[in-house]
Parts: structure tokens; sequence; C-alpha cells
């Protein structure tokens, strides 16, 4: 349906004669058919928020209706693509119209004239539902794309067929109970803003291993699971989604830039590309999705660009894989949300976002977790972990996007601008960070890691906030008034800050460690606090036991990858406490 312009207010549009015309459809504005999508509807006025610049657009041009809803297009051909927030391909923009790109441009998120090989694993006979993995594509070296029955189709296979195929040629055909033939294609499209099916949601259980020791040790992550990293500007939130989504043990990376500086979106591209994945050996590019929507592109694109994203990460969820999601910030995603609210005139709520803030940070959060997947074998099991950056002004965690994201996240990662100022990272503090996931993950430490590992991580928790009481003493009266014991609680507390929960991202051995080397760790320095309890009870004078040289040890083994280093720091710990009392 057609309708005109009657009135234009930066990137929102009002168009009358558009009453056939349903919520979030998208539209077509202007003599550059510019994209934009119906967010108000009164009477016969459409409300359209457009992606692109708008301005020389005029009242009296026409608006067309799509009646079809933003959707995004899924198939072989999205990993390692870089695609804008209403996923168009940047690169494939770049090439065919370089530095400046025309208004209205539109093009393919996929390559409509590549050829992929589709291997089928499914044969002529079989009954399929919704979900069910038809064949394979093996996409690069890393991914094995699996093209799977889309969602409202099932039958019997009648056709299906090997060889390479573009994304729009039919590669099976299924007989529904009908009789009516549906043609299937590697290629598809969902409407970003609805959630895809699955059959069951589950309970995360199972903790997703970043390598980054204050996250695994003290707050850490289920996959499927949601946090949230808040902190002041310098904090390092972007370094900490990085190493996240450099490290962490998921199949696939969404990174979603929202509204961040060009020049950050910029250094993933280079770091990501460049990076070898130590779990595969090649480009780390080869297993991420980048969504691009930097802080100079048009705002309202950057409201869409979380769903386009989370859109992405439920379709390789389907497949079977647990997909890492990164929103790299919210803060500015709710600007958006507050600039098209001012503009629709709505009653604004706290700091001048809208009431819905909170009900819409629910809906992108909610589609995470970890679920049994649609299809005939109701085992198979997929998940999404959504990691959202959060930029409160001045680092207030009072102000609204942080208070309506901890009303929904199970992890706070809250980062202290004190600890960044120290050269202390990740400058996540301790002091005002939780996860309620730790109890429910307790189990899966004592299987698979150590059975002491859970104590030993309440040990060091329990020291460092002992710390925090001691060192209000030491400001007061000085360190002389604190007795022997106190003070190897201090130093103590200080190994695990600077020995173990400090942790150098640009430096190899250090940027990553294992599980089982968190848990050496931290057996070394609660190992050296309780033999020192005991030397001092045998009368050894703390100065004496604070400069053993075995101490050096325990510094350097954060760069320790043999269990054999571990097993002679140990025995030489012991040996000399036990000499020296």
């Amino acid at each position: 349906m057609k309708g005109k312009i009657i009135k234009i207010s930066g990137p929102l549009i009002i168009a009358e004669g558009m009453a056939d015309a349903k919520m979030f459809d998208l539209a077509f504005v202007g003599t550059n058919k510019l994209i934009g999508e119906i967010i108000e509807l009164k009477k016969d006025k459409a409300s359209i928020q457009v992606y692109e610049d708008t301005s020389l657009i005029s009242p009296g041009e026409e608006v067309i209706s799509s009646n079809m809803p933003l959707s995004t297009e899924l198939g072989p051909g999205l990993m390692g693509g870089i695609f804008d927030g209403i996923g168009r391909p940047l690169k494939d923009m770049y090439a065919k119209y370089g530095d400046y790109i025309d208004k209205g441009t539109k093009v393919d998120a996929l390559d409509r004239q590549k050829t992929w090989a589709f291997a089928p694993i499914k044969k002529v006979g079989d009954s399929v539902l919704a979900g069910d993995i038809l064949g394979i594509v093996q996409e690069n070296e890393v991914v094995e794309h699996r093209i799977m029955v889309p969602n409202g189709a099932k039958g019997k296979i009648t056709a299906i067929q090997s060889g390479s195929f573009s994304v729009e040629q039919t590669i099976a055909i299924i007989k529904d109970d009908n009789g009516k033939d549906i043609n299937i294609t590697m290629l598809s499209h969902w409407p970003v803003r609805r959630g895809r099916p699955y059959s069951k949601k589950l309970a995360p259980s199972t903790p997703l291993i970043t390598g980054q020791r204050v996250i695994d040790t003290l707050f850490p992550i289920a996959k499927g699971g949601v946090a949230a990293v808040p902190g002041p500007f310098g904090s390092g939130k972007t370094v900490v989604q990085h190493q996240i989504a450099k490290w962490a043990d998921a199949d696939i990376v969404v990174y979603i830039g929202c509204g961040e500086r060009g020049n950050e979106i910029t250094d993933v591209l280079n770091e990501f590309s460049h990076l070898i994945d130590p779990k595969t050996g090649h480009s780390l590019m080869k297993r991420t999705v980048l969504i691009a929507n930097t802080s100079d592109m048009p705002v309202a694109a950057r409201e869409a660009s979380i769903y386009t994203g989370i859109t992405i990460a439920e379709y390789f969820r389907d497949m079977g894989y647990n997909v890492a999601v990164m929103a790299d910030s919210t803060s500015r995603w709710a600007e958006a949300l507050r600039e098209m609210g001012a503009r629709l005139e709505e009653m604004p709520g706290d700091e001048g976002y809208p009431a819905y803030l909170s009900s819409r940070l629910s809906e992108f959060y909610e589609r995470a977790g970890i679920v049994n997947l649609n299809g005939t074998d109701k085992t198979r099991q997929g998940s999404i972990t959504a990691i959202g950056a959060v930029s409160p002004p001045g680092g207030d965690m009072s102000e609204p996007v942080v208070q309506a994201t901890m009303r929904i996240i199970k992890v706070f990662w809250g980062l202290s601008a004190s600890l960044a100022y120290k050269r202390h990272f990740p400058a996540i503090d301790w002091n005002q960070s939780y996860s309620l996931y730790s109890d429910r993950l307790k189990n899966w430490y004592d299987k698979n890691i150590d059975p002491s590992f859970n104590a030993l991580k309440d040990q060091a928790a329990q020291l460092l906030h002992e710390e925090s009481k001691l060192l209000e003493i030491v400001r007061f009266v000085g360190m002389d008034a604190l007795s022997p014991r106190d003070r190897l609680t201090l130093e103590a507390a200080k190994s695990i800050r600077e020995d173990f929960l400090h942790q150098n991202a640009f430096f190899d051995a250090d940027s990553f460690t294992s599980l089982d080397c968190q848990a050496n760790i931290l057996k070394l320095i609660i190992t050296f606090y309780k033999l020192g309890q005991e030397a001092l009870d045998n009368g050894m004078n703390i100065d004496d036991l604070l400069s053993i040289e075995a101490r050096n040890s325990i510094a350097r083994s954060k760069i320790f990858k043999e269990q054999a280093q571990f097993d002679e720091a140990m025995a030489k710990l012991k040996q000399q406490l036990q000499k020296e009392a």
C-alpha cells in the first residue's frame, strides 16, 4: 500500500494514507526509497523510523509499505561477515559503491551468485519436522553450516540432492500432510523482533569458560546465561568483551557494536582477523559475525541492531551450537530508544528514557538461554550466552539503564575506575560484582576440575573481604597496629589480587588461563596462607615469613601451563616454610 509524507522530524517520518499498514512493517520512504520501519499507528497515520539520513526528503513524497516485518537473511555466507544494524553487508556495499553509499542502497545480505557444496544427511522417504537438519555446508575451515527444515514445515522428503547450489536454488522437496510440495532452499528470512521457536528452555548448569581468572573463579557465567559489564569511561568494558569473544569456549561469536566509536569497531576487525583462534588454528573471524552500527551511523538503525544480532545468534543456536553474543553497548542502544521516544512525543520516564525501557531490555536478554531444540530429536541442545556492556554517564550505577539491566541479568561484573587508574585489569570490582550461577555450577566444578576448587574460591573471596576491613584499620592506626596473623591475611589477599586476579590481555602467556591452572594457582596461594598460619603459631617471625624465596614461584605461577610446574612450586613452598619454622 502507498501513503504520503506529511511530517519529517530527523529520522522520524509521519505518513498518512497508511490505514492498512501493520506495526513493525518495513516501509520504503521517498523518491530514493529509504528503508524504514513502522513504529506507531494512529488511524491512517503511520510513524516510521528511517534507518538512513532523511535530509532532502520533502513532504508529499511517497511511502510504500512492504507488508512484511523487518527481517534478516539467514544462510551460508553469514560467518565472517560484517553487517550494519539492519543486516546489510558492509564489505559488499563498499566493494560496489566505494566510500560513499547512496541513499536507499539495497544489497542482499547473502551472495546470490556464490555456490555452496551441499551434502545431505537425510534421504528420500524420511519424515522430518521443522528444525531437523537436512544436510551440511562446510562454510569455512571452522564452521559446519547445518541446513534445517524451516519453521512451520513438516512432512516427507520426496527429493533431496547433493552438489553445489546457490542459496536460492532448491535442494530438497518436502510433501506436507496436505499433499502440498514445499521447496527447500538454503536461504531463509526471520523477523528480527520475534524470537525463533524451540522445544524447551533449560536451567543453565555448565560454565562458559572464558580464561579470565576473576570471571571463571569468582563470578562465573553459565552457558545460556546473561551478564552485564557496567563501568565508567576507560575502565575496560570493551576489552573485557574482546577477551571473552577471543577465549570463551563458545562455538560461534556474534559481536554487536551498537553505537560505539568507529575506531573500536576497527580494532575488533583488525584484531579478530589476525588473532589465531587456539581452538581451531584459524582466524577468529572464521567463527564470528560482526554487527557494526557505530556512533556516526543513523540512530534509528542502532535500535534495530541488537535484534538483528540476537536473531543471527538464534539461527546458529538452532543448529546445535553454543553462541556468545556481545552487545557493546546497551546504553547507546537505550539512547536511541530515548531519541525516538522523544520524537514520538511519548511520556518520558527516568532521565528521559521511555517507560518501556525495562521491557525492551528484557526482550533482548530473555532470548538468551540453553534450550532443547525443535525437531525429531528432542535431546538436541543449543545455547546463547548474552553479555551486554553498559556505559553509565560518570560511572553512576544508579542510572536507569544500569538499574533496569540489574533486574534482568544474573551476573554483574562491575568495573571500577579506581582499579583501572591503578592499572589493575580486568578492573572488575570484587566488592560489588556478583554471580547468581555460582551455587548452580558447584557440582560441575567438583566433577570436572577439582573437588577442592569450590572451597578454594570461597577462601579467596573471604580473604578479599577481610582485606577490605583490615585496610580500614590500617588507614586509621597504621600497619604496625596489626597482629602478625592480620598482616599475613593482607599479604595473602594481596597475592590473590596481584598474582591471580590481575591479568594482562596483551601478554600471550597470561591472556588465557585454563580452569585447571586457575585451581592450581589458588591452591598455591591458599596453601601459603594456611602453612603461614602454622608457621606463625610455631614462632616464626612475620617478616621472615613474608620474605621467603618460594613466594616468587607464586607470582610466576600465572604463566605456568604444565602440572609439573605447579607441583614443583608447591613442593618448594612447603619445604621452605617447614625449614624456616
